[in-house]
């Protein structure tokens, strides 16, 4: 496995066409927005599709979905005690924090790119991993138009002489948006944890392949759609320009609802530009 030798940034541009890309529970599950009518997806849940693309490509994944779940356990202390040599720093007082880090980060591909914190009830020891990949929540380039329709469930739940009342709900969805996200990996956090140059291929063809085995109910198959991902590769550890100035190169705009994008020219600093699949 090749060292992490230069520093790396991302953009990520995708649109959503009828449907709700990342609710948020303490709005009725109303599509994400900030106050100026913005649509937003949060960073945990951009993790939470990259964490499941890596799995369908054999990762191993620490943080894992419930419905996922491919490896048997029913929590993440269950998942951390699967490793022997972890089990045992854990119930040790004298355990040795950077160790156990060492080994997590080397188990689970999510630890070393993005860090996890390690505290169960009854452990002798707590132990925080810093991860190198950063990424910002995905805003709308244009304020949003959210559409909610009430929707009933007609049938009973459980047998009855009688027809139960009908069950009554709302169901919310973005009519289109284009969103933008942005994110880098850090040379030097990459070092601690041991995220490998390899391990950075692998974030690239997740992000580019982000949508697919993730429809729902909410999200129906093919209605979010990765358009582009840039990658920028810098020709250091620190890189020849800030992650901002970088980031801040791309500009996207819309118009007839397709998106524009225009990258600045970075001298020295060629990105690469791909396609969703």
């Amino acid at each position: 496995m090749t060292t992490l030798d230069r520093k790396i940034d991302f953009a990520v541009i995708f649109s959503v066409t009828n449907a709700n890309p990342n609710g948020d529970p303490l709005n009725g599950n109303r599509p994400r927005q900030n106050f100026e009518g913005y649509g937003e997806v949060s960073d945990v849940a951009i993790k939470r599709k990259i964490r499941n693309r890596l799995q369908d490509m054999g990762e191993a994944i620490f943080v894992q979905s419930d419905d996922r779940a491919n490896d048997g356990f029913k929590s993440l202390n269950d998942r951390a005690e699967s490793v022997a040599e972890l089990q045992k720093i854990k119930k040790d007082k004298k355990g040795n924090a950077d160790t156990f880090a060492l080994i997590a980060a080397q188990t689970w591909y999510d630890v070393r790119a993005f860090g996890q914190v390690f505290a169960f009830k009854g452990d002798s020891l707590s132990v925080g991993v810093r991860g190198p990949v950063s990424i910002h929540p995905a805003i709308s380039i244009e304020p949003i138009t959210i559409t909610s329709m009430q929707i009933t469930k007609s049938v009973n739940s459980v047998t009855g002489d009688k027809k139960g009342s009908d069950t009554m709900g709302m169901k919310h969805r973005v009519d289109h948006g284009i969103y933008k996200f942005v994110g880098s990996i850090n040379t030097q956090l990459a070092e601690k944890t041991g995220f490998t140059y390899e391990d950075a291929q692998k974030l690239k063809e997740a992000l580019i392949s982000l949508f697919e085995n993730d429809a729902s109910s909410a999200r129906p198959e093919g209605s979010l759609e990765v358009i582009k991902v840039i990658w920028w590769e810098h020709n250091s550890k620190l890189g020849q320009y800030s992650a901002a100035k970088v980031h801040n190169s791309v500009k996207v705009t819309v118009e007839a609802s397709k998106p524009v994008i225009e990258i600045a020219t970075l001298e020295g600093l060629e990105p690469f530009v791909f396609d969703g699949h």
